[in-house]
């Protein structure tokens, strides 16, 4: 099949507003009547949740890193079904990839999907300048194609016109111009914005804030014309694989809710091709597994913002910790299965403590499988956070992150700070639900 129309909306380094205007550019296209397919390169789970309330359909992330540069096309695919235009929002400055090469970077996936790319330039500081800074952009890797500005926190019109007649001569059409503004205010803490999960009425203002601004500054029908001018690209749409000896009969538990919102939609995706059903539940506010519980899946989100609550769910934290079955645990489900987290009793499930810290531990790792679950699979993953569990590894650690011990395993459990894109890891769903069958047996 081919691809939908699509762009990448990047910048020359975070911090730019492209994130802003991606949510924005995705909202206002829906207004509009498009069905929007919206994704993120890179492993951010943040981002997708404000993507999908632009959008209305999940947003989805792009990871050549994770999940292999050969599946970001049919990933696309897969999410596009049924989309007139793929939104791509960019991950840090256009061409910053994993250890300072292209891999994984925002022009490496517009590469891979062929696609134009519209670079949001912060332009609050700099009047000719940009010029030169638009100029090295288009100009640095004939491959990509930066094919539109839009200049972000504009101060007046003079600035406005300075930055236009400056970059006049490049022939490169400006987009939008989006002046400086107070009515966009979304909060961030240690590991960026707030997600959507903790703050949904918010979230909905600030994405209604963004179309507006949007709708009012770019010209948006010279943004989807510059979508169609994306290259042909075909990709057969890529399929949950049904993994091991299929899941069928097993019940998958999915922590979710404001403390553990960190979630591939893949993940569920992969387990219900397989024949399992899939039911979240809320360490926040139930007090029991659903019923019936084979897999327990305990994900990514920000426990240490709700310790309190967490502890007071004591039966669903004694369930958790005497629970027989298969566990996975990524990042805050490690914390959350901890003896402790800042002192506060979790479910004691595992022999260490946690604690928040000043130190941001951020970074793609190789990791293998060193004892049981996923003893002797090799991974590809992600760490990003500011927490501390001592010891760090158990007896049996569950990897070995660059040759060093790491996290917990157990025959049926494996926990760690890694998080894993299993679209590049169908041996990982395919080991638990055989564990789980072995269970069920």
């Amino acid at each position: 099949m081919s691809l939908p129309p699509r762009l990448v909306i990047a910048a020359p380094s975070s911090g730019s507003g492209k994130t802003t205007v991606a949510i924005g550019v995705m909202a206002a296209l829906r207004a509009r009547g498009s069905r929007v397919a919206p994704f993120k390169v890179g492993p951010d789970y943040i981002d997708p949740s404000y993507h999908g309330l632009a959008a209305g359909r999940v947003g989805r992330n792009l990871d050549p890193y994770l999940s292999g540069a050969d599946r970001i096309a049919p990933l696309l695919a897969h999410g596009s079904t049924g989309a007139d235009i793929a939104v791509v929002e960019g991950v840090m400055g256009l061409f910053d990839g994993r250890r300072g090469t292209d891999e994984a970077s925002t022009a490496h996936v517009a590469v891979l999907l062929g696609a134009p790319v519209i670079l949001v330039v912060d332009a609050r500081s700099m009047s000719r300048s940009v010029a030169a800074l638009v100029h090295g952009f288009t100009t640095y890797d004939p491959r990509v194609r930066v094919a539109g500005v839009i200049l972000n926190m504009v101060g007046s019109d003079a600035h406005e016109e300075m930055l236009r007649t400056s970059l006049a001569p490049q022939a490169i059409p400006v987009l939008g111009v989006i002046r400086r503004h107070g009515d966009l205010v979304t909060p961030s803490r240690h590991l960026g914005l707030v997600p959507v999960a903790e703050r949904a009425e918010a979230a909905l203002a600030m994405v209604a804030a963004a179309q507006h601004i949007v709708a009012r500054s770019v010209d948006l029908d010279a943004v989807a014309a510059l979508a169609r001018t994306a290259e042909a690209v075909d990709a057969e749409a890529w399929q949950p694989e049904v993994a091991g000896d299929g899941g069928r009969g097993l019940t998958v538990a999915v922590a979710r809710g404001e403390a553990f919102s960190f979630e591939y939609a893949e993940h569920a995706e992969i387990l219900e091709a397989a024949g399992a059903r899939v039911v979240g539940f809320d360490p926040l506010t139930d007090t029991e597994l659903p019923t019936g519980t084979d897999i327990l899946v305990i994900g990514g989100g920000f426990p240490e913002e709700h310790v309190p609550a967490l502890a007071d769910q004591r039966p669903l934290l004694h369930a958790v910790r005497d629970f027989a079955g298969v566990v996975y645990a990524e990042c805050a489900g490690l914390l959350y299965l901890a003896r402790t987290l800042d002192g506060v009793p979790m479910t004691g499930r595992l022999a260490t403590d946690a604690a928040m810290t000043t130190r941001l531990t951020l970074g793609y790792r190789e990791a293998v499988g060193a004892t049981g679950l996923l003893a002797g699979v090799a991974v590809r993953g992600h760490e990003f956070h500011r927490t501390q569990c001592l010891p760090g590894a158990g007896e049996e650690p569950a990897f070995l992150v660059d040759g060093r011990p790491a996290g917990f395993a157990e025959e049926r459990l494996v926990a760690s700070y890694l998080h894993l894109h299993w679209t590049g890891l169908p041996g990982v769903p395919a080991a638990l639900l055989q564990a789980a069958r072995t269970v069920a047996a």
